[in-house]
């Protein structure tokens, strides 16, 4: 059997997601590559990952993928890593720089001014530069541990999943696991592979794994380490629960009903995948 390609992303709140892949035993099965969240979707479309860490948006747009179940970067309140900053007032905005290498963020400010703030700014998609982005708009959308780095006291800033918690009253689903089904068949039977991601994420969260992750991290993303600890245990919700799939399911609709995606898609998890192709 070949190894299954694993596509992830590299920044910090992926960093408990593959735990077991960069220090235990699931390492021999896989082979990983890092990049940023439009890409890893872009990876499976084109077929050269397997299994990718997609953002919600990029499932409603690839055809044959199965989410692996129990597993989500989400948040039920504030997250603090996806931000809209700004040098005017909400209601001065009339330009918004949307991050290139995010979809589901995207989607969701455009939601977010069209259904909550019923604005309808000019939209353009740049590079993660603050300065740059700010200098020929009103506004930026950042994510990721660009947006974390923020020095909030420059700039007016909106959390997103903050914003559309108190919209919605559902929490936010930024990413989640997601498989071609067409690789199912050249993959090791007997792996199982929601428990062996669920699993991953259970050790990268136990407090002596989380707290190597809040060492090493911290000063690569240029924050401190009590700020990267609360980040992973307040801010990032790691499970695709009942009410992340509620919430994940009214992102589709309202995306659909914003002409953001042609339709909202059907939920398709490992388990049934499996059954097809059994």
């Amino acid at each position: 059997m070949s190894r299954l390609r694993i596509s992830s992303i590299s920044y910090l709140n992926t960093a408990p997601l593959m735990w077991d892949f960069e220090h235990g035993d699931p390492r021999e099965d896989f082979d990983i590559c890092y990049t940023v969240p439009s890409l890893c979707a872009a990876a499976l479309q084109k077929g050269s990952a397997d299994i990718g860490i997609i953002p919600a948006a990029a499932y409603a747009t690839i055809s044959g993928l199965s989410i692996l179940p129990g597993v989500a970067i989400a948040s039920r309140r504030a997250v603090r890593s996806i931000l809209l900053v700004s040098k005017v007032t909400l209601r001065e905005i009339s330009s918004v720089a949307l991050d290139s290498s995010s979809l589901t963020s995207v989607a969701l400010v455009k939601i977010l001014f069209e259904k909550l703030w019923k604005m309808k700014p000019a939209f353009s998609s740049e590079a993660p530069d603050l300065e740059r982005m700010l200098a020929r708009n009103d506004a930026a959308l950042l994510i990721g541990d660009p947006a974390l780095r923020v020095d909030r006291s420059r700039f007016r800033t909106h959390d997103l999943a903050e914003e559309w918690f108190n919209f919605t009253g559902k929490p936010f689903v930024f990413a989640f696991w997601a498989v071609r089904c067409a690789s199912l068949a050249n993959f090791n039977s007997n792996l199982d592979l929601a428990a062996v991601f669920q699993r991953s994420r259970d050790h990268g969260l136990l407090p002596v794994n989380r707290e190597k992750i809040v060492k090493a991290w911290a000063p690569r993303v240029g924050i401190g380490e009590a700020a990267v600890r609360n980040y992973l245990t307040h801010n990032i919700h790691y499970e695709l629960d009942s009410a992340c799939l509620e919430g994940l399911q009214l992102f589709y609709r309202y995306a659909h009903e914003c002409e953001i995606f042609p339709e909202a898609p059907q939920l398709h998890f490992l388990e049934a995948a499996q059954r097809v192709a059994g």
